[in-house]
C-alpha cells in the first residue's frame, strides 16, 4: 500500500478523533447506503475513513445486518489493512485528505472496489480545527477538481450536491481494465 497520510496529519487525526462528535458524516447517508446496497444484492462494504464505524452501527440501527463489514481508519490500527468488498464507503474523508497523497488514496479506492464506490466529500471549511489552528478540513476542492481524479478511476454512475450545499456524492463503478 503506498503512503497515504503523512506522520503529523495522522497525528492530528489522532487528537481529532479524540472528541466524541468528530465523525458523525456517515449517520445522515446509512440509508442511502442500505438502499444502494439492496437494490444492487451487494454483501459487502468496506468503510475507508472509518473513524468510529459510525456508518455500522447507523445501518444496523436501520435493521439492515446481512453484509460483511471492513472498516479502515489508519488512525485505528486494530482495523488493519483496507479489504475489498462490493461497495466501498468514503464519506467525509477525502477533505481530509493531504493533497500530495490524494491520488494514492483514490488508488487504494479503486484497488479494493469490486463493484461500486460511495464518495461524500465536503466543499466548505469544516467546524472543527487542528492544533495549529487551521482548519480540520485540509484539502477543500471543488467538485471539477475531484471528477477529473475519480473519472480516471472509475465511471460515475451518479453524481448530486448534498441536501444542505455543502459538499457532494459521487455514486461510481470500477473502470474495467
Amino acid at each position: 500500500m503506498k503512503k497515504i497520510i503523512s506522520n503529523s496529519y495522522l497525528q492530528e487525526q489522532i487528537k481529532l478523533h479524540q472528541n466524541n462528535k468528530y465523525g458523525m458524516a456517515s449517520v445522515q447517508h446509512a440509508p442511502n447506503i442500505k438502499k444502494i446496497m439492496v437494490d444492487n444484492n451487494l454483501k459487502s462494504i468496506s468503510d475507508f475513513g472509518a473513524g468510529k464505524k459510525r456508518l455500522l452501527t447507523s445501518l444496523h440501527g436501520l435493521n439492515f445486518t446481512d453484509f460483511e463489514y471492513y472498516p479502515y481508519d489508519p488512525v485505528f490500527d486494530d482495523y488493519g489493512l483496507p479489504q475489498p468488498a462490493d461497495l466501498v464507503c468514503c464519506i467525509d474523508v477525502m477533505e481530509h485528505v493531504e493533497e500530495e497523497y490524494a491520488d494514492n488514496v483514490l488508488d487504494e479506492i479503486k484497488n479494493i472496489t469490486l463493484k461500486f464506490v460511495y464518495f461524500s466529500i465536503s466543499i466548505r471549511p469544516a467546524g472543527k480545527l487542528l492544533s495549529d489552528g487551521t482548519n480540520a478540513h485540509i484539502n477543500i476542492k471543488m467538485p471539477r477538481w475531484w471528477i477529473t481524479k475519480l473519472c480516471s478511476r472509475f465511471n460515475i454512475n451518479f453524481m448530486t450536491l448534498t441536501d444542505n450545499g455543502t459538499g457532494f456524492i459521487v455514486i461510481c463503478h470500477k473502470l474495467t481494465e
